[in-house]
């Protein structure tokens, strides 16, 4: 019955170990007894609720496996003369230049002082200490292991901070390079996955919404979300929050602060530019370090700068697109264009230009500048832009000067939208057979976002009815581009508009006249 009992007490007492970790010491000697008095001696040692785990190893060869072994040992106890009169030297030589282990503690121990003198020892080595063995008596070994244990303690600790430092440096510049709305959520998870090891869920709410912020200034509505929160961009957190985990954003609102739970956490954010917002993550690790905290805590601020960022970043880059089209619809109708060609153009360049193999940068540049591609007509007497009959001679050459006025126009901004829209503007009328104007450039002399814009910008108006023309069916602009390969068109974005022809065409549909 007894032996029961004892039997059954011991499982518990090995859970308990392991819940709280140990210490890992190395013992290096080519004496077995010296392992067994080391053991014995610090059998009872104990150090912020850890126990000591030992570690042995008998020659010089059998330390260096088990360096590379326990990289996270934290003490090494090694004798000097083992196989050779230098081998423990030689170990610690290893584990400092070779393993690049600069944490783990060397206490070097010798029973013949004088084959390794104390000064020669620690002004050549990088050890910690030295001890004699006749001298290393249970007391001073306990005083030198609890000594070398908070040495490695702080060790860790700076280095924990070093790279949490580090990793919050990286995380803000990655969320502060974001220039997407759509993005910004998965840069959040991405970067706490970094810091945390893991994160299954998260949620961005926030009162900084449309309309007038006094009407939302204590209204908490979902912006974005992962997992569960995917499809509630928009609603109120009350709807998509279980009761304790209202009652745990309630409670970090009302505070301001971070709540954490089990397995969940909801991080107060506030700028002085925002009302409130909150983030909440779940899916994190059970036990969180101080180090790990506090880095929540710096980064859900940076959160929320860069959210703002992103924000102002998206409404700056969305006006100006809006002021583009505007005036380049404007201009449009001026030449008695349909204001949407301008849009239809500018979609079919970008599906083109990602085709091509262009970045999503570039494609994104193309799109915006093609808008501008007709600017120079504002320069073009009404009386022979809007002509319903075919141009004479005289009348074609003042028309072709839009191409070059154009370029004049939009050259030498600091803005890469207007330098591209100058370069489409004074290219898209060149040929890829070097007949276009206005200076007669051939093939890839002509810059590939002018050579995109031609192409679009004669299949949408083909497509589609002038005053002085009927639209064309797509098999015959299917076949009049076609014919113009290497001629009009760089042969390789005629295959890739044959390629692509069923999305242009559902471009189109998108915006009709």
């Amino acid at each position: 019955m007894m032996d029961d009992f004892l039997f059954s007490d011991e499982p518990q007492e090995e859970i308990c170990e392991v819940i709280k970790g140990t210490w890992k010491v190395i013992i290096v000697d080519d004496e077995p007894e010296v392992h067994a008095v080391t053991k014995l001696a610090l059998s009872d040692f104990e150090f912020q609720d850890k126990r000591l785990e030992f570690i042995s190893a008998y020659s010089g060869a059998e330390a260096k496996e088990q360096i590379d072994k326990n990289p996270d040992a934290a003490i090494v106890l090694l004798d000097v003369v083992m196989e050779t009169d230098d081998a423990g030297l030689k170990v610690a030589q290893y584990i400092r230049e070779v393993a690049k282990n600069n944490h783990i503690r060397i206490i070097l121990r010798t029973g013949q002082p004088g084959q390794a003198p104390e000064r020669q020892v620690i002004v050549n080595y990088d050890i910690n200490d030295y001890k004699s063995k006749t001298e290393l008596t249970a007391q001073k070994l306990f005083t030198v292991v609890m000594s070398s244990l908070r040495s490695y303690r702080d060790i860790l600790s700076i280095e924990q901070s070093r790279q949490g430092l580090e990793k919050i440096i990286k995380a803000s510049r990655d969320i502060f390079s974001a220039h997407s709305l759509d993005h910004f959520i998965e840069g959040v998870m991405q970067q706490l996955a970094s810091l945390l090891g893991t994160v299954d869920q998260a949620m961005y709410a926030t009162s900084l919404v449309a309309g007038n912020p006094q009407d939302n200034q204590h209204k908490l509505v979902v912006f974005s979300g992962r997992g569960d929160f995917e499809r509630s961009e928009g609603k109120a957190i009350e709807e998509v929050l279980n009761t304790e985990q209202l009652l745990a954003c309630q409670q970090a609102l009302q505070d301001k602060t971070i709540v954490y739970k089990d397995n969940y956490l909801f991080a107060y954010c506030c700028s002085e530019h925002n009302h409130n917002s909150m983030l909440f993550i779940s899916g994190i690790p059970k036990y969180l370090t101080d180090t790990q905290r506090h880095l929540i805590e710096i980064f859900s601020q940076n959160v929320q700068l860069a959210y703002e960022n992103v924000q102002l970043q998206s409404e700056i880059e969305a006006t100006q697109q809006e002021l583009v089209f505007r005036l380049s619809e404007a201009l449009e109708q001026r030449s008695t264009e349909t204001g949407n060609h301008v849009k239809r153009v500018s979609h079919i360049c970008h599906t083109l230009a990602l085709a091509y193999g262009l970045s999503k940068r570039e494609a994104e540049l193309v799109r915006l500048a093609s808008s501008l591609h007709d600017v120079g007509k504002v320069g073009i007497p009404d009386a022979i832009l809007n002509k319903p009959a075919k141009l004479n001679a005289e009348e074609w050459e003042v028309m072709k000067t839009h191409t070059q006025k154009g370029f004049m126009i939009l050259k030498g901004s600091r803005r890469e939208i207007v330098n591209a829209g100058a370069e489409i503007a004074r290219d898209h009328h060149e040929k890829w057979d070097g007949t276009g104007y206005p200076q007669g450039l051939q093939g890839l002399d002509i810059h590939v976002f002018g050579r995109i814009v031609a192409l679009a910008d004669v299949y949408d108006a083909l497509r589609h009815k002038r005053c002085y023309k009927e639209a064309w069916t797509i098999d015959d602009v299917v076949n009049e581009i076609n014919q113009q390969k290497g001629m009009h068109f760089e042969p390789k974005l005629v295959d890739i508009f044959n390629d692509n022809l069923e999305e242009l065409e559902q471009i189109l549909a998108r915006y009709p006249d």
